[in-house]
């Protein structure tokens, strides 16, 4: 009768290991104050923050890499202004101006260089580690762009009116992070704090981040040097392969 017992507890034990935790979904926004932006004083755009969890308890679930991500280049602006993809996830840079570009980051995050290359076509960067990186073209001195590489599956980018949703968070404790480009480290380190997400969805409260203090600063092209003028009538720029 014993060996009958343990064999039926044995059987439900995996069974119930066998039933998937129920997934729910983390909703909230985001506010930014005491901005110099014109899009944000004049129009209210909370766009671009990125927030994530990561798991207190044991590594997160691996990401379910899918194809990768796009940063398209048109009106010499990078479009969406702020990707987040998780560690192993990729970005393409595609070139839909009329002119040639040279996407590059060489500090924060992950270097990389994609070179000169001309109008339709397009590059695409693996990133292996997590970090903060900083986009910019090395022939447009306005463009820029941030890639947030992130060691958790999950996150997600706020929207123009603030609001996030991250979707698919197995319950447990987190470590609820925000990034935002204005923003100070101090700020930053201010707003993360422990979470719990059970099998109902969660509602978070708005959170504000403020952007007082923040000078925007001057960067260098891909060689430490001052932007040389731009003329764009040329067909090519010095070293782009016809």
């Amino acid at each position: 009768m014993t060996l009958v017992l343990r064999i039926c507890f044995s059987a439900l034990a995996v069974v119930f290991a066998a039933v998937p935790v129920a997934a729910t979904t983390v909703r909230g926004s985001v506010a930014l104050a005491a901005s110099r932006d014109p899009m944000v004083r004049k129009h209210r755009d909370y766009s671009g923050v990125v927030v994530w969890l990561e798991p207190l308890k044991g590594p997160a679930d691996p990401p379910l890499l899918s194809r990768p991500a796009q940063m398209i280049q048109k009106n010499k602006t990078f479009t969406p202004h702020v990707v987040a993809i998780p560690v192993g996830g990729s970005v393409s840079f595609p070139n839909l101006d009329p002119i040639f570009h040279n996407a590059f980051s060489n500090f924060n995050g992950q270097i990389f260089d994609v070179g000169l290359y001309k109008p339709g076509q397009s590059r695409t960067v693996a990133f292996k580690r997590p970090g903060i990186v900083r986009v910019f073209c090395n022939i447009h001195p306005q463009m820029s762009a941030v890639i947030a590489v992130l060691d958790t599956p999950y996150f997600a980018v706020s929207d123009k009116a603030g609001s996030f949703t991250i979707e698919n968070v197995p319950p447990g404790e987190y470590q609820f992070h925000v990034f935002h480009e204005r923003a100070s480290a101090e700020v930053l380190d201010s707003l993360a704090h422990k979470i719990t997400v059970e099998t109902a969805a969660l509602q978070l409260p708005t959170i504000e981040i403020s952007e007082s203090g923040y000078l925007q600063l001057e960067h260098k092209n891909k060689y430490g040097k001052d932007y040389p003028p731009v003329i764009e009538e040329q067909p090519a720029y010095p070293g782009a392969k016809k």
